[in-house]
């Protein structure tokens, strides 16, 4: 679908589904059409709810040839199914767009803290990243061959959202993704209004993942987006009788990006995401001990909690 104003620039593309099970942004785009939360008072909007429309029909993040389509950008018209799937997304939309918004929830097994993902050394994905309105907005050009890389390489600078889980529209995570549109249309004058500011914003340089020492099942101690310390205990892998094998703690004070929601785990497997904010905690804890209780942060929090069962460190 194309929304244009009287005056048709800039053009903004919003995308989802280019791993055809990650549904939350074909949610995000299915709400901002079905019911606009704005007004488009300049520019156009193309909107992509689905780009992996062979992976999206059979539930599957691949296309039918097991290549990963969001690793296969730019494309050629002569290579594989893939490439050819590429060359075709690519030349249609990136050319005409200005800016892209990429959407995208966690790998299967897994789920993710909203966030931002963007390259930050440059300034016009720099501006959309921070006015996109997420709390963590981590540095990157993007993996060779994705979507936003080359669509920024192109002369289309891009954003990437990452959260929530495959298989489902969740609906925090939709209004997250309504949210973050709405004020990255505000940030290039094509909407009226003020944003609407997460309780802190910080930017993440290094990430880590946390593994299974042993294997077992999953007991969780921290929830998505939480501030953890260093030592902290995240969680602890007990035998299927509910003993105690091994806990794992924090390598170094973060924030809990992502969760494996698969309770079963082996020796190697990741478990906890966690992203290393600059600055530190600090700011991070006094703006979340002030955020109101019944806010889209908070629930957020406790929505994403609900897919891992989270108890505290010595429970019972």
């Amino acid at each position: 679908r194309v929304w244009r104003a009287e005056a048709p620039v800039p053009t903004v593309l919003i995308s989802a589904a280019i791993h055809g099970d990650e549904l939350n942004g074909t949610g995000i785009i299915r709400a901002l059409a079905a019911s606009p939360p704005f007004a488009l008072a300049r520019g156009t909007l193309v909107l992509a709810p689905v780009l992996n429309i062979l992976g999206f029909e059979r539930h599957s993040r691949y296309l039918p040839d097991r290549r990963d389509l969001n690793r296969s950008f730019p494309g050629r018209a002569a290579g594989s199914l893939a490439s050819r799937y590429a060359a075709a997304i690519f030349e249609a939309l990136v050319p005409v767009c200005d800016f892209a918004i990429d959407l995208h929830s966690a790998a299967v097994r897994r789920t993710n803290f909203p966030n931002v993902r963007a390259d930050l050394s440059k300034a016009p994905t720099r501006r959309l990243a921070m006015a996109f309105g997420c709390e963590l907005v981590l540095h990157g050009k993007g993996p060779q061959g994705s979507l936003r890389r080359t669509a920024t390489e192109a002369g289309c600078p891009s954003i990437i959202l990452e959260a929530g889980e495959v298989w489902k529209i969740e609906p925090a995570v939709v209004e997250i993704g309504l949210r973050g549109v709405r004020n990255v249309l505000i940030e290039l004058d094509m909407v009226e209004g003020q944003p609407v500011r997460p309780p802190y914003q910080a930017t993440v340089l290094r990430s880590t993942w946390v593994r299974a020492e042993q294997g077992g099942i999953l007991q969780f101690h921290v929830a998505p987006g939480e501030p953890v310390s260093r030592r902290q205990a995240l969680a602890t892998v007990t035998d299927l009788l509910g003993r105690a094998l091994h806990v794992l703690d924090a390598p170094r004070d973060g924030v809990v990006l992502g969760l494996s929601t698969m309770p079963a785990v082996k020796p190697g497997e990741p478990v906890c995401h966690l992203a290393h904010p600059q600055g530190g905690l600090k700011r991070i804890r006094a703006a979340l001990a002030g955020a109101d209780a019944h806010s889209l942060a908070e629930r957020l929090r406790h929505d994403l909690a609900t897919n891992v069962e989270v108890q505290a460190a010595g429970g019972g």
